[in-house]
């Protein structure tokens, strides 16, 4: 009877355990979240359409003359004349300055004499050799000498040449480094020229855009100067090692205008259309979810969110081209996506 009576209470117990976790059981899924199989969750959509797919790029730079140069003399001396100024425009072939050349012109002159002389002892020799009276060896001295004393007047004509010093090309006198009296050594910097006649506008391109550029190609240049005024200029270079970066240097040059003259440092920019093909289908980048590798988007079908796997190609700052998984007309979200999965009821807004 004991034993029966044990049973009983066991079996009672393991009842009442058994209602209770039934009870709590029932409560817990009361209070967990159980979404509406009917409940259309509020989307943004667009329609996947064929676009032009054309980009413009801006890429910012600042301008750099055509030509820059520090005048160095090939000669040393006193400056006895230097009729520059700073910022004065100069013509090519213009005196810039001129160094004293007494001393040189006084050497030639000695030497002139000293040349006149062995050209009279060479005719003496000559008369004297034919009547054996000197031997001959003295004319083939005689030749040294002329040739010799005429290749020292050759050497100081250009010493004396290199005292006038001229401009290589016209520019603006950007700086004047020494003064008129002032005595100057070989290599001395004495003033510096530079060319804007025309500019170089020097922009960072990145790699994805750089083949976007070829050589001699017409470009529209803008500056922040001149805002309602645009520039023409020619690419003139093309850097064919870029930086760590994968910048590439691009170099448009671009001719001075008197109306709107541009200043080296100044600013400028280039904007280049790039057309990367015709009418493409295409979506807003919103719509595409995933990596690059693996791109999915979801597309609305019979009031559904259909998730998607899509390829894409080229891109612009506000679409990709989608090259498989979609047609013209379909409706793709937006905007919304985080709260989607496949099949959900969808309501686009």
């Amino acid at each position: 009877m004991k034993r029966l009576l044990i049973f009983v209470a066991v079996i009672a117990v393991l009842g009442l355990t058994a209602a209770k976790l039934l009870t709590n059981k029932e409560n817990t899924e009361a209070k967990i979240y159980q979404p509406d199989p009917n409940l259309k969750v509020g989307v943004r959509t667009a329609v996947a359409e064929l676009r032009n797919m054309s980009q413009e790029n801006k890429f910012l730079g600042s301008f750099s003359p055509n030509r820059k140069i520090e005048i160095r003399p090939q000669a040393g001396g006193e400056i006895v004349k230097l009729p520059i100024e700073e910022g004065q425009h100069i013509s090519a072939g213009q005196l810039l300055a001129k160094l004293d050349d007494d001393q040189l012109r006084f050497q030639v002159e000695a030497l002139q004499v000293t040349l006149e002389g062995h050209q009279n002892d060479l005719r003496r020799f000559e008369v004297l050799v034919k009547g054996d009276a000197v031997p001959a060896v003295n004319i083939e001295r005689t030749k040294l000498s002329i040739r010799s004393t005429q290749a020292q007047i050759k050497q100081l004509n250009k010493q004396i040449a290199n005292t006038t010093i001229l401009a290589p090309f016209s520019g603006i006198v950007t700086s004047k480094m020494v003064e008129k009296g002032s005595v100057v050594a070989i290599g001395t910097a004495m003033a510096e020229i530079t060319d804007i006649a025309s500019l170089k506008l020097v922009v960072n391109v990145p790699e994805k855009a750089i083949n976007q550029f070829r050589m001699g190609q017409t470009i529209s240049v803008q500056t922040e100067v001149y805002p309602d005024s645009k520039f023409q200029g020619k690419v003139t270079m093309i850097s064919a090692e870029g930086d760590e970066a994968h910048n590439y240097p691009v170099e448009i040059t671009v001719p001075n205008t008197a109306n709107n003259p541009l200043k080296a440092g100044m600013y400028g920019s280039i904007a280049n259309l790039n057309e990367i093909k015709g009418q493409s289908l295409a979506v807003p980048r919103q719509a595409i979810m995933g990596s690059a590798k693996e791109p999915q988007l979801y597309v609305v079908e019979n009031g559904k969110a259909v998730l998607k796997s899509v390829s894409i190609g080229l891109s612009t700052n506000e679409f990709y081209e989608i090259t498989k998984g979609l047609k013209a007309g379909d409706q793709v979200v937006t905007s919304g996506q985080i709260n989607l999965q496949n099949g959900t009821l969808i309501s686009a807004q």
